[in-house]
């Protein structure tokens, strides 16, 4: 104390502090003297806690007494000092100008604020050679995110402290996140202060910005602007985040939203969420997703339109992540999603977020959830966009093994309610089936259809709901629409040119070949039963015609274009005969159907015959029956007939005369001119319109009318007793074969050579004797009564050439 009392006797340290401030504040800093304290700090390192302690405790005294002029001398020495001097002393210097930092951040005035912001950014640029244990950055987290949230009366002074808040949480992240002795940064506690103060200045954009006098001042204003600033530090923060630390920065931004009620609008949620995904680094992408799905599953009772919301954030989010947004657990994803439509279903339905009707006090608007519902589809098809090929496959199988099937062992819900419930998630996951299938490209057909999705897919096309049948046509389309050929056969028409449609067309390949050898009949069987449904619309017709056109421009060979036309000829006999009582719009449909059809594969196949028989017929039909062609039935108003039953056969297409037009060029005249029956297969046992005995009934009736002596055989009666008997039968005439081919495969596999090699000798011999009676028979002419063959002139003559002495062409030698 004594010493204080007299300057000459006082330490040189504080001497030096104390000569840096001028008499009068305004002057400033003194220079030389300045230069002076920062070489004596240099000289002796071991003097600058000391230093660094006078100053704080001059500074401290200064703020009470209010004498600001020195305050911001004191702030510029510390600088100065931290920037020059890097020894091992420094953290001792450090803590006083934390604690100075710290007092100035107290303050009420917003200056001091700004200005212990300002500082404290300049020492967080500052690479420390020595790593400190025990410093801590709470208080730092605690009040630059308050000053985020300043709510100043002065718009200005508002938008300069909330500028200092950001600032001054950028800077704590940069001195923390990279140094692992400092405290973590990553930390719940940190992140839920930090995340949030960066987000409510990134939704608040304040209306002083277009408040500025000059352009001049609005570039300046722009670039200090708080919610590009904190958009800016965000995206440092969340480009700095480790693997483990994912979890904890995103969690702050999902509770944010969710207490602001920021799902509903969702573009404030798109915003954060694009900006999370473009900073991350893509390797952490699933993670983001991961976390949106499990809010999504936290927030199942929360409004439609928040939930809706939240997946359309994933959407947005599965599209910017492309390959790396679903992470390893691909179909985790798909049965959250698909978990949630479930849920919404049973929502709109019972009016409830609860199992028991009327226990929620939430009122459920259904609009709202179908918008969810449309939502949810959406993002599936989002999703599976940026999966590769055989994980689309697989997706595609995971969902059609959701669809709820009567002849699946999946539960199927009994009574109004359940059968509701039932139709609206086939409605559902087909459109979710669809949504994925839209987006996905596979050259081989075997692939894209797998036997086991295929069959399930085609059974439901033989449900009675009109709307599911249509979403399984149009799910096959854009399997079988490879080179987008679709949207040219939206309208079904009679066009004379085919090239004015531009198709693009690639032969057939052995893969596309093998899968209609596989699969051809069950299609074409399917095709059939649907065109038989009363309840079909234009709709049908027209997903009809695009798939027929599709299978003869992408997957048809000969074999094929010949049981295409057989189909077809088929369904003109449906209308034609019309056993199953359909409407007259339904017969004239499917009459112009087939004429649409006709004629454009006519001028795929290029035989002029062909094509001269089809535009024959059409021009027919435009003449004496217009009903009859696409240009008159399927039109908003459609100009139909009731008199269908007194056609003339000239407005028919005749299978013979197509078989003999189509066999002189080269096609199967044998197979063309055989009528298309579609096979009886185990749908039609599980189908609900038909019952077995109906289906075996009818062949019979069929077959019996077309033998030629059906007046001679009496028809059989059809008992329970004889379709149990004809069932096993058949297994066990199945059963014998397979058994016989079996030991046969077994025995060229296990016998010896020589036995085979005298079994097929055996075999030939017979063979040859055969052959031998065969020629006998049809060389030689029956004998006459005399025994002899008289010749023209009268004289006998002997019998002919024996067989081995005749001369063959070498075609027909064996």
């Amino acid at each position: 104390g004594v010493c204080g009392c007299c300057g000459a006797l006082r330490p040189r340290y504080k001497r030096l502090v104390d000569n840096i401030f001028p008499e009068d504040p305004e002057d400033g800093l003194v220079k030389t003297n300045m230069e002076k304290l920062t070489f004596y700090a240099l000289s002796a390192p071991e003097k600058l806690d000391r230093i660094g302690a006078y100053l704080s405790e001059r500074l401290i005294r200064d703020v009470s007494r209010h004498r600001y002029g020195y305050v911001c001398i004191a702030m510029e020495a510390l600088d100065q000092l931290l920037m020059a001097c890097h020894c091992q002393s420094i953290n001792l210097f450090v803590e006083s100008f934390l604690k100075m930092v710290a007092k100035l951040l107290e303050s009420e005035k917003p200056n001091l604020q700004i200005l212990g912001t300002n500082s404290f950014v300049k020492f967080a640029n500052i690479e420390e050679d020595t790593p400190s244990y025990h410093r801590s950055y709470d208080f730092f987290v605690s009040r630059f995110s308050e000053m985020c949230h300043s709510s100043h009366d002065d718009p200005d002074i508002r938008t300069k402290i909330r500028m200092s808040g950001i600032k001054g949480l950028q800077g704590v992240v940069r001195k923390t996140v990279n140094d692992e002795l400092q405290a973590n940064i990553w930390d719940p506690q940190h992140m839920d202060k930090i995340v949030p103060s960066l987000l409510f200045n990134l939704q608040h954009v304040e209306e002083a910005e277009s408040r500025s006098p000059s352009p001049l001042q609005a570039t300046e204003k722009e670039k200090e602007s708080p919610t590009e600033l904190a958009e800016r530090c965000l995206r440092e923060l969340l480009g700095r985040a480790a693997y483990g630390n994912i979890k904890n920065a995103i969690k702050p931004v999902l509770i944010h939203l969710d207490n602001h009620s920021l799902w509903e609008p969702k573009i404030f949620a798109t915003c954060c969420f694009r900006i999370i995904m473009y900073s991350i680094q893509p390797q952490h992408s699933h993670l983001v997703i991961q976390q949106l799905l499990g809010h999504l599953d936290a927030n199942s009772k929360s409004a439609a339109t928040v939930r809706a919301g939240i997946v359309e954030v994933l959407s947005e989010a599965a599209v910017i992540a492309a390959s790396g947004s679903v992470g390893p657990t691909v179909l985790e994803v798909f049965n959250t999603l698909l978990r949630q439509l479930r849920l919404s279903i049973d929502y709109a339905l019972t009016g409830s977020y609860d199992c028991a009707i009327g226990v929620s006090t939430k009122i459920i608007k259904e609009h709202e959830e179908r918008m969810f519902q449309e939502a949810v589809i959406k993002t599936i098809g989002s999703f599976a966009s940026t999966l590769p090929t055989y994980q689309q496959s697989e997706v595609m199988v995971f969902i059609m093994n959701k669809v709820p099937l009567p002849s699946s062992q999946q539960s199927i819900e009994a009574g109004k309610a359940g059968e509701n419930r039932n139709r609206l998630t086939q409605i559902m996951l087909l459109k979710s089936l669809l949504q994925v299938s839209m987006g996905f490209q596979c050259s081989n057909m075997l692939t894209a259809l797998p036997s086991a999705f295929l069959d399930r897919l085609l059974s439901t096309a033989l449900m009675e709901d009109a709307e599911i049948r249509l979403f399984v046509l149009e799910i096959l389309i854009s399997f079988i629409d490879r080179h987008g050929n679709r949207q040219k056969f939206s309208t079904i028409s009679t066009i004379s040119d085919i090239s004015v449609l531009k198709l693009k067309v690639d032969k057939c390949s052995r893969q596309d070949t093998v899968f209609m050898k596989k699969h051809g009949q069950q299609l074409y069987r399917h095709i059939y039963l649907i065109c038989k449904e009363e309840s079909n619309m234009q709709a049908h017709y027209e997903a009809l015609y695009s798939m027929l056109m599709l299978i003869s421009i992408e997957l048809a060979n000969e074999e094929v274009m010949v049981d295409l036309i057989r189909l077809v000829l088929a369904v003109q006999e449906i209308a034609q005969i019309n056993e199953d009582n359909l409407t007259a719009y339904n017969r004239c449909a499917l009459f112009a159907l087939g004429a649409a059809y006709l004629n454009l594969i006519s001028q795929l196949t290029t035989v002029p015959t062909f094509c001269q028989h089809i535009h024959e017929v059409i021009q027919m039909r435009q003449k004496e029956a217009p009903y009859l062609l696409p240009e008159d039935v399927f039109v908003e108003r459609p100009r139909l007939s009731k008199s269908l039953d007194r056609l003339g056969p000239e407005v028919f297409f005749w299978q013979s005369k197509i078989s003999e037009v189509l066999g002189g060029s080269g096609y199967n005249s044998d197979r063309l001119s055989t009528p298309y029956i579609p096979q009886l297969t185990d749908e039609d046992r599980l189908s609900k319109r038909k019952s077995i005995g109906e289906t075996i009934s009818l062949q019979v009736e069929v077959e019996s009318r077309n033998s030629p002596e059906r007046e001679q055989v009496p028809s059989e009666e059809i008992t329970y007793e004889t379709l149990k008997k004809a069932i096993v039968d058949s297994v066990a005439v199945e059963e014998q074969e397979r058994e016989r081919r079996r030991q046969v495969v077994e025995k060229f596999q296990k016998a010896p050579f020589e036995e085979i090699a005298a079994h097929c000798g055996a075999r030939a011999t017979l063979l040859q004797s055969k052959l031998n009676q065969i020629f006998e028979i049809t060389i030689r002419p029956p004998p006459s009564p005399s025994g002899t063959i008289t010749a023209a002139y009268g004289q006998p003559q002997n019998h002919s050439i024996p067989v081995y002495e005749m001369k063959f062409p070498d075609l027909c030698v064996y």
